[in-house]
């Protein structure tokens, strides 16, 4: 019994994405597509692979099990293209910092899986501003920024919203709110300080930091207080109970990209897939 290679990932594509749709979205097919050829996977394997509903998967316990075979099968395959020599493929992101952060390794794991097997990827970190700049001089394939409002081009992968992370204890009226930011020209600093200042709180900078990832160690440090989006304060807890600090507004998170080169298109619809499916979760 031989099973169909691309069957097999698309069985993990949807395990990852934990959606038929997103999966489909990945891999440049429809969800019918995928439906159909994880059907006739478990037909060939004889059992149930995936508990599915409108909107999730789930795996079944002959699903879990099959899931490790599935992917040392798929490594195997891999592996032996890359001993075929030739030139590797290559695809450089330019990604905001205040758009994933902490979920970094989620979107990267999901954007392996969809990339052919010999991709070198390369990542690039800053601001949105920076990472717009790298994109317009064709120095990055894909950016992926945040953006404040109003139409600009790229594709919008959805909403996230800025909050305020910390283990301090929210401020009394007439104290600084510790700060715990990016340097300027960051525009999500800009907005938190607008939104204070527009509340009438007082606000100092107790830390500066040169990445978020900076930024949510000082945050569990007890530093201060962050102003993050959902995603990149992964693992953080937003301030319980506070009463006095403003709401913050949603940002729009774009992708830019380039898709003349086939897996820089794979690469792009791997990259929005992945944000999307964190942003909904």
């Amino acid at each position: 019994m031989m099973l169909d290679l691309e069957s097999v990932r698309l069985f993990v594509l949807a395990v990852e994405y934990g959606n038929l749709t997103r999966a489909a979205e990945a891999a440049a097919t429809v969800q019918p597509v995928v439906s159909q050829r994880i059907k006739t996977l478990e037909a060939r394997l004889g059992r149930k692979l995936l508990d599915r509903s409108p909107r999730h998967v789930r795996l079944t316990d002959a699903g879990a099990s099959f899931l490790v075979h599935a992917k040392t099968l798929l490594a195997a395959h891999d592996a032996a293209l890359m001993d075929g020599g030739g030139e590797m493929p290559s695809v450089t992101l330019g990604i905001s910092d205040h758009v994933l952060g902490s979920s970094m390794h989620e979107v990267l794991r999901s954007l392996r899986l969809g990339l052919p097997a010999r991709t070198r990827i390369s990542v690039r970190l800053g601001m949105s501003h920076e990472m717009r700049d790298l994109y317009d001089r064709k120095e990055v394939d894909i950016a992926v920024i945040r953006r404040d409002g109003g139409a600009g081009d790229g594709e919008v992968l959805g909403e996230d919203g800025l909050d305020w992370y910390g283990q301090t204890p929210e401020p009394s009226r007439g104290e600084a709110l510790p700060l715990v930011l990016l340097a300027p020209p960051c525009g999500v600093r800009a907005t938190a300080i607008a939104a204070l200042e527009k509340s009438g709180l007082l606000w100092r900078e107790a830390f500066t930091g040169g990445s978020c990832l900076t930024l949510a160690a000082a945050v569990h440090a007890g530093a201060g207080v962050a102003p993050l989006g959902r995603l990149t304060a992964l693992g953080l807890v937003a301030l319980p109970n506070r009463k006095t600090l403003p709401d913050l507004p949603k940002s729009r998170i774009v992708m830019l990209a380039r898709t003349s080169e086939a897996h820089h298109s794979s690469a792009a619809r791997a990259l929005a897939a992945g944000i999307r499916k964190l942003l909904r979760a």
